[in-house]
């Protein structure tokens, strides 16, 4: 039983890390994902693999241990689920919008010596140009 739950979580997160460095941005959340998915089953796991076994205790007296099961990786998990969800609607909502506003959900990523191919000098010609001024003057204040 271990080493199926450890296969799963080391396929999740290889995985997860392979979607993630793909250049596009639904390939990056599904990457998310899938990584989140990972952490729950590791999280999960640590609370005692144990079958038909009840999370909580009966009384104070416990002369096997190994006759439960950690109810605090279960609820560790039950947050995590919910907050995933959360960070993945939103994730979700980012790429659409780009995706609408772009038309293509590919990520361009330029390295940092090369200048950016869609930017233009600006020239002191340009009308726009001199719509944009920046002032700075400092107030007096009252002492």
């Amino acid at each position: 039983m271990e080493l199926l739950v450890a296969s799963a979580v080391g396929a999740l997160t290889a995985g997860g890390v392979y979607l993630i460095l793909r250049l596009r941005a639904f390939a990056v959340i599904l990457g998310l994902a899938l990584l989140s998915y990972a952490v729950n089953v590791f999280l999960f796991s640590t609370g005692r693999l144990a079958v038909n076994k009840p999370p909580v205790l009966d009384g104070y007296t416990v002369t096997d241990f190994a006759a439960y099961t950690d109810p605090l990786p279960q609820a560790l998990v039950l947050t995590a689920i919910v907050i995933s969800f959360g960070m993945t609607a939103v994730l979700v909502m980012f790429a659409l919008g780009a995706y609408l506003e772009v038309g293509d959900d590919k990520i361009d990523m330029q390295a940092p010596d090369q200048p950016d191919q869609g930017a233009t000098a600006r020239d002191a010609r340009d009308p726009e140009h001199e719509q944009i001024k920046f002032r700075f003057e400092p107030k007096e204040r009252d002492v």
